[in-house]
């Protein structure tokens, strides 16, 4: 650990977030295009939350992603940043995100990038 600790953890301390590597294969498709396609995603399940696939950026086609200057904060991740994707001459506003710095406790999804479920045609884990 770096001592990079998320603060809500401190207020509460019941919040849960596991990660896992169940071994499936993840393909992430827009505009009938394969954007990611890996058998390394990490699986992240917090509280209520629907599972979130973290892809790791090797396996993802980044000359598709744009930065964006939005950003959010969560109190268990830390910062997150976003990227547009650019397929077939459109751009999807900040369907992507990742926590390039996140705290200690979610070290493991650093290089990682996650995908929003409805800005994407498709995300197939098998």
């Amino acid at each position: 650990m770096s001592g990079n600790s998320g603060p809500g953890y401190q207020k509460n301390p019941d919040h849960r977030i596991t990660l896992s590597h169940d071994g499936k294969r993840v393909k992430v498709s827009v505009g009938g295009e394969t954007i990611v396609d890996t058998g390394d995603a990490i699986t992240l399940h917090e509280g209520n939350y629907s599972a979130v696939f973290y892809v790791p950026r090797k396996d993802v086609k980044m000359d598709r992603l744009v930065r964006t200057e939005q950003s959010t904060y969560c109190p268990y991740k830390g910062d997150a940043s976003y990227f547009s994707l650019s397929v077939g001459g459109d751009t999807i506003e900040n369907a992507v995100w990742s926590y390039e710095t996140p705290y200690d406790e979610v070290m493991e999804i650093k290089e990682h990038l996650a995908f929003y479920p409805r800005k994407v045609d498709k995300i197939e884990a098998v």
